[in-house]
């Protein structure tokens, strides 16, 4: 789902596989991701070959959600005479929509 380039790399570390096929994540790499004992980590295959290792949420991701995100990107990548620009009509229409409008994102949901 997640596109990646060389140029998004911020730190490289190395360990070595054990002969159980085991391996210690380097203390950078802990360190950067804040990993504590116990946590769980997410390994992600590239189609070239590459992993990406990523602490675990607490919150679990919407399938419906993510494989929704998964097909507009896959379109986007086969489709790109497609995507064109949101005109500034739009979002002057929008800003005026919600003028005066105050919303606090953090705010928990109410059945109304």
């Amino acid at each position: 789902m997640f596109k990646f380039d060389l140029v998004d790399v911020s730190l490289r570390a190395e360990s070595r596989l054990t002969e159980r096929s085991q391996t210690t994540i380097p203390a950078a790499i802990r360190d950067a991701l804040q990993l504590k004992p116990g946590e769980i980590i997410e390994y992600s295959l590239l189609s070239g070959g590459k992993v990406i290792i990523s602490k675990q949420n607490d919150e679990q991701d919407d399938p419906a959600v993510l494989h929704f995100l998964t097909f507009l990107e896959r379109d986007m990548v086969n489709n790109p005479q497609h995507i064109h620009s949101v005109p500034v009509e739009f979002w002057s229409g929008l800003e005026n929509l919600v003028a005066g409008i105050d919303v606090d994102l953090d705010a928990p949901l109410t059945d109304d």
